[in-house]
């Protein structure tokens, strides 16, 4: 059964004041800087002057011979967002009462509400191994509201995980800079190469969803072990101290490869849990975009 949208956007938008509140009370600042800019975007041009830099000419205006022009820049008021959100099989899993799936629609709708207000466009891209749904970044209220309502009802096609795919195809719809929230557990190997392009082309923030039992599994003997993306089941003693050590260590060791990658990238990255109250955890995203998110 699925829940009215009316419930989902006024759950959301109470979501959306504690945040504001907590913003304001422990950062003194803006809830919705995550929404401007954090460069310089082409204004106009004009006719060059003694101190101008070379290599600021508009050589393409220049050329139709009426003078040396150079280009001019203002800040970036506001930025196009878009979210990138993992809606593969593995983000079924859970803490019992909250999937990572879960936390990772309400962030998405969170921001969607929130860059309504702002009047910034925002879009979203779904995938799992393959695309399952894109809305373009749009503005409004309306449009916030579309999206909430493709999202929450989304049964994704396919189980499997592809995040360099993923974001291989958002890469090819952004045809100006962006703020990118690639939301993930990022169990899934081989998107590197693909997770630097993006840094490199957008204002990137990563988002890593947690299950705590992923990490730290019960002890309950030998039990069958279904994979939600491939469907195979095997047996494992999950009371032995080889298996749980290895599950912790493997977890570990995932998240320390992509901490390194997003600090080599000079990309945000916010790991949330499915445990306990997430919206303390969330505004570590504003803390974020206000105090390092600006580049020049």
């Amino acid at each position: 059964m699925t829940t009215p949208l009316s419930d989902l956007v006024r759950r959301l938008r109470h979501l959306e004041i504690r945040i504001r509140k907590a913003v304001e009370a422990q950062l003194q600042g803006d809830f919705h800087s995550v929404f401007k800019g954090t460069g310089l975007e082409f204004d106009d041009v004009r006719l060059y002057q003694y101190g101008d830099e070379v290599r600021a000419i508009d050589w393409a205006v220049s050329s139709k011979g009426h003078g040396t022009f150079v280009k001019t820049y203002k800040e970036e008021k506001e930025q196009q967002v878009l979210v990138l959100l993992d809606v593969s099989a593995s983000l079924d899993v859970g803490d019992g009462q909250r999937r990572k799936l879960d936390v990772a629609r309400d962030i998405a709708g969170l921001l969607a509400l929130s860059a309504a207000r702002q009047g910034s466009a925002l879009g979203l891209f779904a995938f799992s191994d393959q695309k399952e749904l894109y809305l373009p970044p749009a503005k409004g209220a309306r449009a916030a509201y579309a999206l909430i309502n493709r999202l929450f009802s989304l049964v994704p096609a396919s189980l499997g995980t592809g995040v360099g795919a993923g974001i291989r195809q958002a890469l090819g719809l952004l045809k100006r800079r962006t703020l990118v929230v690639l939301i993930s557990d990022f169990i899934d190997g081989n998107y590197e190469r693909e997770l630097t392009m993006l840094a490199q082309r957008h204002d990137l923030i990563v988002v890593q969803l947690r299950a705590p039992r992923e990490r730290q599994f019960p002890a309950l003997g030998i039990v069958p072990l279904r994979d939600a993306e491939t469907g195979q089941v095997r047996w494992v003693n999950t009371s032995s101290a080889d298996f749980r050590a290895r599950i912790e260590s493997g977890a570990d060791r995932q998240e320390a490869e992509l901490v390194n990658l997003c600090r080599r990238t000079r990309t945000g990255f916010l790991p949330l849990s499915t445990e306990g109250d997430f919206v303390p955890q969330l505004v570590n995203l504003f803390r974020y975009r206000q105090q390092f998110g600006r580049r020049g």
